[in-house]
């Protein structure tokens, strides 16, 4: 995931003139410190800019102010936080996010009153004017995200957790908004599976950049021996995963091939990227698509295997909400001795971050490579995940429903051995057999994206808030 600009916030504090201001500057001071100590970039208004100081804002004319220096930083501005120190006075507040209009994220946050001090000077009332802010933002149509308590003072740690959790929310949405995904070739004959709508993804934002694979192969084979882009490719293949002596032939076409990609991702500028592996790669140049897919993952450009588009959308939702390498892979097989376990698996294409060790070797494709043959079959990445949480998110095109459906849920990878090449998943998720059940009945594919960590609450809010997807969520 490319950090082109430190995270941005659009900051509005809203107060009313009859409390003490000097509640106001403290939430301010102790807001932007926050913000700062976590390495968030702000906008926010001169302490001098409205009547009332530390820039709190109250009145329309104070709304406007704010909702031009919004719109002067349209381009910086990931998401809006509203602090509360006091009752607020609403009309402030949604005069400058609604005149903004920059279809952001917003998250609302109030203060705590301290019980034995609610004299006049010492009150906040932000209790209740934090549900009149949120009034207004409904009666707007603005979505929102709540913090995890109705009110907390400006100095808990629940704070900066909010802000971390929000700034995942708002990496989501607008990442997905703006998207580009990268398809390297045609949907393989054999996997209806993976048929999609690009017209629904792009109403959410999300473009497809397709290339035909033969482009992709011409480019590989014009790739110089003495390229460095080439050279540096076989030292990363080398110390990315063992190569076994025997096929150490086909490292310099397995290399071409990377190069090749990357440069197509780079001109292309896209986030991910579903390519053809199945089985025009193989039979025409000679190599496996994986340990490239496995390596582009790892460098957070998700990489998803067999044209299957909305994965490589779902890998890019789990990277934007955890920031770790995802992987896509089958539910495949049971376990006998319990059924809320499944051995998720493919043939070799999981990051080494999602392994979560270096025991890595590259080999050829199982399957495939007994109709084709080993040595045209080179390049899948043989591991075995360690043990450890995780989360599962699948997008899906429904063109009959016309929409978006998803779901997500989490659970734990085990240490249970199993003898099958490839990269290998034994999992254990509560409730499994529902689980299968909802797919199957509602039409998902067998295609499954997972990350190394509990990103459940980040996503259930950035798409039921949000981008509006019909989402299941697996308990």
């Amino acid at each position: 995931m490319k950090n082109k600009k430190k995270m941005c916030f659009g900051l509005i504090i809203g107060t009313r003139a009859f409390f003490n201001s000097e509640l106001a500057k403290d939430v301010r001071k102790q807001l932007l410190k926050t913000l700062a100590d976590e390495g968030y970039d702000y906008v926010i208004l001169p302490e001098d800019a409205t009547p009332t100081g530390s820039s709190s804002i109250e009145t329309r004319e104070d709304g406007l102010k704010c909702a031009e220096l919004f719109r002067q930083n349209r381009d910086r501005i990931d998401g809006i936080i509203v602090s509360l120190p006091n009752f607020g006075f609403e009309i402030g507040i949604i005069n400058a996010i609604s005149v903004a209009d920059l279809n952001v994220p917003v998250l609302v946050q109030a203060c705590d009153d301290e019980n034995d001090k609610v004299d006049l000077d010492s009150r906040r009332d932000a209790f209740c004017g934090k549900i009149s802010v949120c009034n207004n933002l409904y009666q707007y149509g603005i979505p929102f995200t709540d913090t995890t308590l109705h009110t907390y003072s400006i100095y808990d740690i629940q704070l900066k957790k909010d802000i971390n959790k929000f700034a995942a929310i708002c990496r989501v949405v607008n990442g997905l908004r703006h998207c580009r995904i990268g398809q390297i070739g045609t949907r393989p004959l054999g996997f209806n599976t993976c048929r999609f709508s690009e017209k629904l993804l792009q109403r959410s934002g999300i473009t497809v950049v397709p290339a035909d694979l033969s482009e992709i192969l011409y480019a590989a084979q014009k790739v110089s021996d003495d390229d460095e882009k080439f050279k540096k490719m076989c030292e990363r293949i080398h110390n990315y995963a063992k190569v076994p002596e025997q096929y150490r032939e086909k490292l310099n076409l397995q290399a071409k091939f990377g190069v090749a990609v990357e440069n197509w991702i780079e001109t292309n500028d896209v986030q991910a990227v579903a390519i053809q592996c199945w089985d025009s790669l193989e039979q025409n140049y000679g190599c496996a698509a994986c340990v490239t897919m496995s390596m582009l993952s790892n460098k957070l450009i998700p990489a998803a295997c067999e044209t299957d588009i909305a994965g490589a959308v779902s890998m890019y939702a789990l990277l934007l909400a955890s920031g770790q390498a995802p992987a896509l892979l089958d539910w495949n097989n049971n376990f006998a001795e319990d059924r809320n376990k499944c051995v998720c698996t493919h043939c070799g294409n999981f990051p080494k971050s999602f392994i979560g060790n270096d025991d890595l070797k590259l080999g050829p494709l199982g399957v495939l490579g007994r109709t084709l043959g080993k040595i045209n079959t080179f390049g899948a990445v043989y591991a075995k995940t360690s043990e450890g949480p995780f989360s599962f998110f699948r997008i899906s095109t429904d063109d009959p429903k016309g929409c978006i459906k998803a779901y997500l849920g989490k659970g734990q990878m085990t240490s249970d051995p199993y003898g099958m090449d490839g990269c290998i998943a034994v999992t254990k998720v509560d409730n499994l057999q529902k689980l299968m059940k909802y797919i199957c009945k509602n039409g998902f594919e067998h295609h499954v994206a997972m990350c190394r960590t509990d990103v459940v609450d980040i996503l259930d809010e950035a798409i039921n808030t949000y981008l509006g997807w019909n989402l299941y969520i697996h308990e």
